[in-house]
């Protein structure tokens, strides 16, 4: 039989190799195989009796074999038991040892054992912001996205190549975290850990280092960049960095150039006043002039004190200069306008003090000057005027006081009525000022509340008055249609329908409602065009109309301000048709005048003849040439030359009267001299005034100066007005003549001291054939005034009479001193 060496914990030994089996399997830890399985693989042959009695000795050979082969290995494994059993509990113990060194530090393990297993988690991730080991692994839960999708690559690489890595990252809540992964008896194992001590300190002040060094650059590229000029300087104050601005300011040509020249920007008198703050350890800050880039300008200059010595600012203040300039010339502009309003406005703070007040607020109140510059509140203001009785009279004062101070708390603007004692209204605007207090404005409307209660007392007194006119009124807007009309326009037209205005009809609706009664078209049409604004100029329209009813009616178009046109139609029928009587009269009284005229003429020209040889044989008789005459036949040839003389002059006069009405009169201009007519006119009258025992005075001002006019007719005139004072005058009394000059006329006065002329006959003393002797011995034809006026008035001048009864009569007619012009005068 072959022996096998059977290798194994505890030992070993030589056995059969039939054994084998049954070894292998006894050979078990903690296997108990009983007896009759040891038989199990002996196949019996109960055909051979001789081999199984030797198969029954072999068994019984081998089982009492096994039975002392399994007691000594039973011993052997109950020692190796014990010795497992040692071991495990010493692998327990420095399990245990592990555990409490692994939470002795803020760290994480987590391993897989494979690409697929689910990881297996060690320690506490408190420290990553992210309480639970298995948040570990969000990457995104506690780390910065860059940094969360770093370690996701870096994981699966560990996992799926083995890869191993290691970095250091700061977490969200702060700390800084050592991430490592490496391969570990075929698993994939990371660990996270806090980094603490100086370590973690160092971090942390490299980051400071790093964030510090970053801002150092972004603001020494800020300072470089900018428009305007900064500056370094050391403890001993020289220049140690400029920017682009200053070297460009100081005109060199880059920075370096004007560190290492050590230009300076300030004037003198501004480096100085730096120094001094410098040696004081102080800050310095002025406003000052300085030439920049050859230009002038006005710099805010700031210098500061720094760790390694001083640093300063410019900046450029000219533009802000002028816009402040221009603005305080813009305040002073509004303060002037507001001055010059009569609305008045006053500005009061948040502290509820007067700041501004115009010239209209000392005027509206007129409180005293010095009260009001010593900036009073709102309610000492309030007061004031409330003890002065010029607020509204108010059962409870400080309820309405309150509700007119909320204006300092409110958002918008609110508006009140003051109702004043003295009968004055005043509105009030509170606008609230952005940056506090409030803008009070006072608008006395006392005018234009009186003016719109009578003007609406006048609209109505107007309405009344339109609707109780006889005339039709109809007012059209700019549209074309009725606006305003009266009951006599619907009544005048027959229109149906009451108020047409309510309806507002078109102006074509309006002409179809009248045209049954006037059908003319071309009216209709010459109306609409005025009314809707067809003509290139807005005129008025006139015209009459006479309807089909026999009414005749005066339509006027006149166009109104506000573009719309007022119609009017009068009903004139009546007066057409006395007009038309009084023009058929009147046409009769022309051809009865001017019959009369002819008559007058004919009859002049016809008694003219007789009478003139009636006085040339008057005269022949007085000059007794055809023989002598006794005293009584004298005085009768006398009294006739006198009569014919006088009728002869009454039909001159009636002839001149004739001419002048048939514009056939011509004047033949020339210088007269005023002394010698008057001289003229009173010889033709020398022996009436012997006669009648009066006294001719005559007074010329030397400046009177010659009069151009027809000498002829200005003696006809003086012989007139002279014949006229000497019949009105009494024995003894005075008959004054003057001449004077005034301005450009010539005045020629006649006066007597007669009986005067009452006022009722004033009106009617130069009216023609008007004799009033008014108890006088004078008698007349009323011509002699009639002509004076009439031949003045051809002269281009004026005749005035002045006369007070009892004390005379004063007439005088005013030429102008150079006359008519040449084409007046033919005429």
């Amino acid at each position: 039989m072959r022996r096998v060496k059977r290798q194994g914990q505890g030992g070993g030994g030589w056995y059969p190799r039939a054994w084998l089996p049954v070894l292998a399997v006894a050979s078990a830890p903690g296997t108990a195989m009983a007896q009759s399985e040891w038989l199990a693989p002996v196949r019996i042959d109960l055909m051979n009796t001789g081999a199984l009695s030797l198969v029954l000795a072999g068994l019984t050979v081998f089982a009492t074999t096994t039975s002392l082969v399994y007691v000594r290995e039973r011993t052997r494994w109950q020692k190796r038991e014990a010795r497992l059993a040692a071991e495990l509990e010493a692998a327990r113990s420095h399990q245990e040892r592990l555990s409490i060194l692994l939470g002795a530090d803020p760290q994480v393990v987590v391993s897989w054992n494979g690409r697929d297993a689910q990881p297996v988690f060690e320690g506490d991730s408190g420290f990553l912001g992210a309480p639970g080991a298995a948040l570990a692994l969000a990457y995104g839960s506690w780390a910065a996205p860059a940094d969360a999708k770093r370690l996701e690559l870096a994981t699966d690489a560990l996992k799926d190549r083995g890869e191993a890595f290691g970095f250091t990252l700061r977490s969200k809540a702060g700390p800084f975290i050592d991430v490592e992964g490496r391969p570990v008896a075929g698993r994939a194992v990371i660990r996270f850990r806090e980094v603490t001590g100086e370590r973690a300190q160092v971090m942390t002040l490299r980051g400071e280092l790093e964030r510090v060094t970053a801002d150092h650059a972004a603001l020494s590229n800020l300072l470089a960049g900018l428009a305007h000029p900064a500056w370094t300087r050391d403890a001993d104050g020289r220049l140690t960095w400029v920017n682009a601005a200053y070297a460009r300011a100081v005109e060199a040509a880059d920075a370096a150039t004007a560190v290492k020249a050590g230009l300076e920007l300030l004037d003198r008198a501004e480096r100085e006043a730096a120094a001094r703050a410098r040696r004081e350890g102080g800050p310095f800050a002025v406003r000052a002039p300085a030439v920049v880039a050859g230009q002038r300008r006005t710099l805010d200059i700031v210098e500061l004190p720094a760790v390694t010595g001083f640093a300063g600012f410019a900046t450029d203040m000219s533009e802000l200069e002028a816009v402040r300039a221009d603005l305080q010339r813009q305040m002073d502009a509004h303060v002037r306008t507001l001055d010059r309003l009569k609305t008045a406005v006053a500005v009061f703070d948040g502290a509820q003090r007067l700041l501004y007040r115009n010239s209209g607020f000392d005027a509206l109140w007129s409180l005293e000057a010095g009260f009001l510059d010593g900036q009073p509140t709102d309610g000492e203001i309030l007061d004031r005027l409330r003890a002065e009785r010029r607020l509204p009279e108010l059962g409870d004062y400080r309820s309405w006081k309150a509700a007119a101070q909320a204006a300092y708390t409110a958002t918008r603007a609110s508006e009140d009525w003051w109702y004043l004692p003295d009968g004055r209204t005043i509105h009030v605007v509170a606008s609230p000022n952005p940056q506090g207090g409030v803008t009070y404005l006072y608008d006395d409307v006392t005018e234009r509340f009186t003016l719109e209660s009578r003007f609406n007392a006048l609209s109505r007194t107007q309405r009344e008055t339109l609707d109780s006119l006889r005339e039709g009124v109809a007012v059209f807007g700019s549209d074309g249609r009725l606006k305003l009309s009266n009951p006599a326009f619907s009544q005048s037209w027959r229109i149906p329908g009451g108020d047409l205005a309510a309806s507002a009809p078109h102006i074509d609706e309006v002409i179809r409602l009248c045209r049954p009664l006037f059908p003319q078209d071309e009216v209709w049409t010459e109306l609409h065009s005025v009314v809707t604004g067809v003509r290139d100029a807005r005129e008025d329209y006139r015209c009459r109309m006479e309807r089909r009813d026999g009414t005749v009616l005066d339509m006027a178009a006149a166009p109104l301000p506000d573009g719309a046109t007022l119609i009017s139609f009068a009903d004139v029928t009546a007066s057409v048709n006395v007009e038309r009587a009084l023009t058929d009269k009147n046409e009769a009284l022309e051809r009865v005048s001017r019959l009369r005229e002819d008559f007058v003429h004919h009859v002049s020209y016809e008694l003219r003849s007789p009478l003139t040889n009636i006085i040339g044989f008057a005269q022949l008789l007085g000059t007794e040439t055809v023989g002598a005459l006794n005293d009584k036949q004298r005085d009768y040839t006398s009294h006739i030359v006198r009569s014919s003389g006088a009728l002869l002059a009454i039909i001159n006069d009636i002839l001149d009267l004739a001419t002048i009405d048939n514009g056939a009169l011509t004047l033949e201009i020339q210088d007269v001299d005023v002394a010698d007519t008057i001289a003229q006119a009173a010889a033709g009258l020398h022996d009436r005034l012997i006669d009648s025992r009066l006294e001719l005075k005559v007074e010329i001002d030397p400046r009177t100066g010659p009069l151009r006019a027809d000498g002829k007719r200005l003696r006809q005139v003086l012989f007139n007005l002279l014949s006229n004072a000497i019949g009105f005058s009494s024995p003894g009394q005075t008959v004054s003549v003057s001449a004077t000059r005034q301005g450009s006329d010539i005045r020629i006065g006649v006066a007597d001291q007669g009986r005067g002329i009452p006022a009722e006959v004033k009106e009617k003393v130069f009216e023609r054939f008007e004799s009033h002797s008014l108890g006088s011995s004078h008698r007349g034809v009323g011509l002699g005034l009639s002509i004076v006026r009439s031949i003045v008035e051809l002269h281009g001048g004026h005749v005035e009479l002045d006369s007070v009864p009892g004390r005379g009569t004063r007439v005088t007619a005013i030429f102008p001193a150079q006359g008519l012009p040449l084409s007046d005068a033919a005429e």
